[in-house]
């Protein structure tokens, strides 16, 4: 019996100490309480059966309401309830801000023999992030990244000088991969999808990124930060990387799309502290 649930940030990350209000059809509150350090709600508390509001608060996020019906168990789940950051509807504030590596992951997945997948990310990269006047309807928003194609890393010293071999990336011809944006379409509060062109493997393509803002705040060292998360697919066939194995039963042994996982921290201003 009870009420069980799941409160999350919108990139994923358990949101703690939420407070869970739970209230009948008169109105009358039934049930209150809170979120572990798991971002769980487990409360044991008799229910009634029948439909309920429930409506999940914390600081710094934007309420959440939603209706749970209690079974004849005396149980409701709440599955997951995602909060977006308080007023984060809008970008950060204009200006330039430049992408912190030391914080930041720039990641590709692939599936491996049609049953599980391979993660790799680069450790050297840089980017610039400018935010127009107008927000995220200013055509002077602009996004430019360059990651140091060498510096992929996926835990396997054999298989990661595969991938900077002539087969995949070809690091020796083509050293870096270049992004930069053309424009910014709202996809939803606190979404937009960037578009912009690729260079990867000597091949120049159109590129979107499902970008997720996940709000600003101050740093230990004075300045101001920003949290982006973004993702996109990328064919590998469109890139010309054509490399490919067929296993047992003609399963390939590397995916022909990559899964692109960006999370970024982007520092206010021209410099990163300590860089």
């Amino acid at each position: 019996m009870g009420l069980r649930g799941q409160v999350r940030t919108r990139d994923g990350w358990a949101v703690q100490h939420a407070i869970v209000t739970m209230t009948d059809m008169t109105g009358s509150q039934v049930l209150r309480t809170g979120t572990d350090e798991k971002g769980a709600v487990q409360d044991d508390s008799p229910l009634v059966p029948g439909p309920y509001t429930v409506v999940v608060t914390a600081v710094g996020y934007a309420p959440v309401a939603s209706t749970a019906l209690v079974t004849r168990t005396g149980r409701a789940d709440l599955g997951k309830v995602t909060l977006a950051r308080q007023g984060g509807v809008e970008l950060p504030p204009p200006g330039v801000w430049s992408i912190d590596p030391a914080h930041s992951t720039v990641g590709a997945v692939a599936q491996h023999l049609g049953i599980s997948s391979v993660r790799g990310r680069f450790t050297e990269f840089s980017g610039r992030i400018e935010i127009g006047e107008a927000g995220a309807d200013s055509a002077q928003g602009r996004v430019d990244a360059v990651i140091n194609a060498a510096t992929i890393d996926t835990g396997n010293g054999l298989r990661d000088k595969h991938l900077r071999s002539a087969d995949f990336l070809d690091v020796e011809r083509f050293p870096e991969i270049r992004y930069s944006s053309t424009g910014l379409t709202p996809a939803g509060p606190d979404r937009w999808k960037v578009h912009g062109r690729l260079s990867l493997h000597g091949v120049v393509r159109d590129i979107d990124l499902d970008l997720s803002y996940l709000g600003t705040g101050p740093d230990p060292w004075g300045g101001v930060r920003a949290a982006f998360h973004a993702t996109a697919e990328l064919p590998r066939e469109d890139f010309a990387i054509n490399y490919n194995q067929v296993v047992q039963a003609g399963i390939a042994a590397i995916g022909t799309t990559l899964r692109v996982e960006l999370d970024v921290q982007a520092v206010q201003g021209e410099t990163v502290p300590g860089a």
